[in-house]
């Protein structure tokens, strides 16, 4: 497993990587976004404190999501609601407010590649109307262009799609994608779903059942591939 670190205080930096590296883990270190953009590709997981001193940390997160499938965990003293949402939003798959603790960091990894591993094991593709999903390329298209959509965004579609027009709980889905439940699960599902709407721009795809979760609203969702 390849992780990067993207911290701009060194000492901060140091401490983490020496705790991770007593559980076994090794860890590259990017001090600035620029930095972090040129050492993302290949990496398995990045760990993105947002306050850098070149670039802002949001733009940061939407350019390594867009620049290719890297699992990424926000590690950031912004704790808010709103940062974490907007973080969400930005392309992170999981957000860890400072100060934490670091067996609680490695366990968020891991489950972050545990869900990708477990979503992406489905060999075929779904066609739900003109959206299709490609589960072994981690790929969406919407009548034939394609979608940019973080890790934990395709994990929830994929989810939904493979209701097969049925009605997805929300505990369900958030078991399969999160692999726990937590205070304010219910929200981060709800924003996720909202981001999804938004990407693919398809008034009526995703309804909301409400009381129960979500389910694809399209004629007949069929495998392809």
């Amino acid at each position: 497993m390849r992780v990067l670190l993207v911290e701009d205080d060194a000492r901060v930096a140091a401490a983490i990587r020496s705790a991770l590296a007593r559980r076994g883990v090794v860890v590259d270190w990017a001090a600035t976004g620029h930095q972090a953009l040129a050492d993302a590709p290949g990496s398995d997981v990045v760990l993105l404190d947002l306050g850098l001193p070149d670039m802002n940390g949001f733009d940061l997160c939407r350019a390594i999501r867009d620049s290719g499938d890297v699992a990424i965990l926000v590690v950031s003293a912004k704790g808010q609601v709103d940062d974490r949402i907007l973080g969400l939003r930005s392309g992170a798959d999981d957000y860890l407010v400072k100060p934490f603790n670091v067996d609680e960091l490695l366990a968020r990894v891991h489950a972050v590649l545990r869900r990708r591993t477990t979503v992406l094991a489905e060999p075929d593709g779904i066609r739900v109307g003109d959206l299709e999903i490609d589960i072994p390329r981690h790929e969406v298209r919407v009548a034939g262009e394609p979608v940019s959509l973080s890790r934990k965004e395709f994990q929830v579609l994929a989810v939904m799609a493979a209701a097969d027009g049925d009605v997805c709980p929300r505990d369900r889905i958030i078991a399969e994608v999160w692999g726990e439940t937590w205070n304010g699960a219910n929200r981060t599902l709800d924003v996720h779903v909202a981001t999804l709407r938004t990407k693919l721009d398809r008034p009526g795809l995703i309804v909301t059942v409400r009381g129960v979760g979500y389910r694809l609203h399209a004629p007949g969702p069929a495998r392809i591939g």
